[in-house]
C-alpha cells in the first residue's frame, strides 16, 4: 500500500509539473511537445511524457482488440511494431541523443523524432 501511495505522489507531481505546458493551449488544440520542452525537463518528466505515449499505444490497442485498423487508419499498430524491445530508458536516451545532435532543430517534435528516427528505420529493417 506504501508504494502505492508513494507511486501515486510521484505521478501527480509529474502531472503538475506538466500542467504548465498545456496552459497555453486552447481547449480544441493537443499541445505538441517539442525539442525545448523536452531539453528542459528532468528525468523523471521525459518518462512521464513516454509513459503516456506508450498507455495511448496500449489503449488503441486493447480498444481495437483483434480488429486493428489499417496502416491507412491509424500509425499506433506501426509505432508499436517499430518500437518492440525499447525500454522507457533507451526511447529517453535516443531522443536526448538526436537533439544534442540537433541542437538547431529544437522545434522539431518528440513523436516526430520517435517516429522518423527510431520507429520507422526499424520498421524498414524488419521488413
Amino acid at each position: 500500500m506504501r508504494v502505492k501511495t508513494r507511486m501515486f505522489a510521484v505521478i501527480a507531481a509529474i502531472c503538475m509539473s506538466l500542467g504548465p505546458l498545456a496552459a497555453p493551449a486552447r481547449a480544441a488544440e493537443i499541445p505538441i511537445v517539442t525539442g525545448e520542452q523536452w531539453t528542459g525537463s528532468n528525468e523523471a518528466v521525459k518518462k512521464a511524457y513516454l509513459v503516456g505515449l506508450a498507455n495511448m499505444v496500449q489503449v488503441q490497442s486493447a480498444y481495437q482488440g483483434s480488429n486493428p485498423p489499417s496502416d491507412e487508419q491509424s500509425f499506433l499498430p506501426r509505432l508499436a511494431k517499430g518500437m518492440q524491445g525499447q525500454t522507457l530508458d533507451s526511447v529517453r536516451e535516443g531522443v536526448d541523443r538526436w537533439y544534442a545532435a540537433n541542437p538547431t532543430k529544437l522545434r522539431h517534435p518528440v513523436l516526430d523524432i520517435i517516429w522518423f528516427e527510431m520507429a520507422v528505420p526499424r520498421l524498414q529493417k524488419n521488413k
